[in-house]
């Protein structure tokens, strides 16, 4: 059987799942959408297109029942959000069905991303209870200073298409965990999951209204009508840098706080005393997660040259070995890309870099089949004048040169008005925390392929963002400081 047919048993209980989904909890709209199968070209689903006057009548609900939730008490918040956890886990198995379906990713990533975005729902369920405050004299003694946090306010969340229950729930958990209602707006490519997400937080016991999602194919006019209403007071948006700044130009109108996780171009730098082993595990893992669909993913492989032909080599290998198909296929452990448009750029960035004097040592075509497939491919040599090496490649395409010294490869890497994230693999640990502090970057993965973590701030520097998601920090992005002075009596 071919890698690009699914099996009958998965392909059945995907459409079992997809079935299921219930759009009771959304706005009746005039006009509908489909949301369609990379992997097929088949509608999977039909949804409500929202206009920004159903979006104004959902911020509306939220705001009503967000006024009521302000007001509880954290272990309430935190208790719900723990049921919220136990009920995603409970459905897990359509979750990660619905995933694969809309977005194309195997199956096991599915899951994966499933127990990802539980993860983030159980861990603000446990910040909700430690919201940091301060008590403390003033320095002159003759006052004493309360310091507290409350909830911002209504909460704008607009989640991308990469990763549509991770990127939603990463947003909505910490703002139910501050106290904050929520409008939320996923995707028109993978919006499914989003709609389930919040059938399942309604049946944990979230009050009905307070996690309002809009379904829409009007992505402009839902952000003006939304940002230009005074109610709004947080918004979260993780997508293009150019996207980001717009919001952000919308958003200062009305001082809304605003979190932002945009753009990246990273760099994968991997040194001669790498252990070799290690550092192609960790530049595949970096590379291909979500079939290379990722902010983070390693953009730009920067390898020394004295290892540079062995990791070449064993890297090469382990990316043909990529099985590429079907989601719903066993065997399959590389999915689809999410439409023709990105098919399109994939191939034109390869032959622009094979152009400008790249090698192709593997993959580099679309297949010929239905279905929006690339195959995992890897481009050695890559030029700096090639598009490839100045924007981000959101693929299964590997684009490698060569370096020298340290001091030219920091240079290389931070050639870029991007700042999200870069990977140094290097058995040296003054060279690690070195080049580590010297990138430009809001994170770096030392020896370490994989950056995501729930109780880490994540987030970038320069063109790539503002604001933080995960962590500690993940809480304060919807929280405000209020700063309160009492002034003392005098005793003596």
């Amino acid at each position: 059987m071919s890698y690009f047919e699914p099996d009958a048993d998965l392909l059945a209980a995907s459409d079992k799942a997809l079935a299921s989904i219930s759009t009771a909890r959304l706005l009746p709209a005039a006009k509908t959408f489909d949301v369609i199968d990379p992997a097929t070209e088949e509608v999977i689903g039909t949804l409500p297109d929202h206009t920004p006057a159903d979006a104004l009548t959902a911020l509306a609900k939220a705001d009503a029942a967000g006024k009521k939730w302000a007001r509880t008490s954290p272990r309430l918040r935190s208790d719900t959000l723990h049921a919220v956890y136990a009920k995603l886990i409970e459905n897990k198995d359509a979750l990660a069905y619905i995933i694969s379906r809309e977005m194309g990713k195997p199956l096991a990533e599915g899951y994966a991303e499933v127990q990802y975005s539980a993860d983030y729902v159980r861990w603000f369920a446990e910040e909700a209870l430690r919201a940091q405050g301060l008590y403390r004299d003033s320095p002159a003694g003759d006052a004493t200073i309360l310091v507290r946090r409350a909830p911002v306010g209504n909460a704008v969340l607009i989640a991308p298409w990469n990763f549509p229950m991770a990127m939603a729930t990463r947003k909505i958990a910490p703002a139910l965990a501050a106290g904050c209602a929520c409008v939320v707006k996923p995707a028109n490519l993978t919006p499914l999951t989003t709609v389930v997400v919040q059938d399942l937080m309604v049946q944990a016991g979230v009050p009905e209204d307070l996690v309002q999602v809009i379904t829409t194919t009007d992505a402009p006019g839902f952000s003006s009508t939304l940002l230009a209403d005074q109610r709004v007071r947080k918004i979260s948006f993780t997508g293009s840098t150019p996207v980001g700044s717009t919001l952000m130009e919308l958003a200062a109108k009305n001082i809304v706080k605003s979190s932002m996780e945009l753009g990246g171009n990273a760099p994968l730098i991997v040194f001669d005393d790498a252990d070799l082993d290690r550092a192609i595990e960790g530049a595949i893992l970096a590379k291909m997660r979500n079939g290379g669909q990722t902010c983070v993913a390693a953009n730009r492989m920067f390898i020394q040259e004295g290892i540079a032909d062995a990791f070449v080599e064993g890297f090469t290998a382990k990316m043909a070995a990529f099985k590429l198909g079907n989601a719903m296929n066993k065997e399959v452990d590389l999915g689809p890309v999410i439409d023709d448009r990105a098919v399109q750029r994939l191939t034109h960035l390869v032959n622009d870099a094979v152009a400008k004097g790249a090698t192709l040592r593997t993959g580099g075509k679309a297949p010929d089949h239905v279905g929006h497939y690339f195959e995992p491919t890897v481009l050695d040599n890559v030029s700096a004048h090639a598009d490839i090496a100045k924007t981000e490649i959101f693929g299964p395409v590997a684009a490698i040169s060569r370096f020298t010294t340290q001091e030219e490869v920091i240079e290389k890497a931070n050639d870029t008005e991007f700042g999200l994230a870069a990977f140094v693999f290097t058995e040296n640990l003054d060279r690690a925390v070195n080049v580590a502090e010297a990138l430009e970057t809001g994170m770096v993965g030392i020896n370490n392929g994989l950056l995501s973590n729930i109780a880490a701030p994540f987030g970038g520097v320069k063109a790539s963002g503002t604001g933080r998601e995960g962590g500690a920090e993940g809480l304060e992005e919807y929280q405000e400081i209020r700063y309160f002075t009492m002034k003392r009596r005098e005793t003596f």
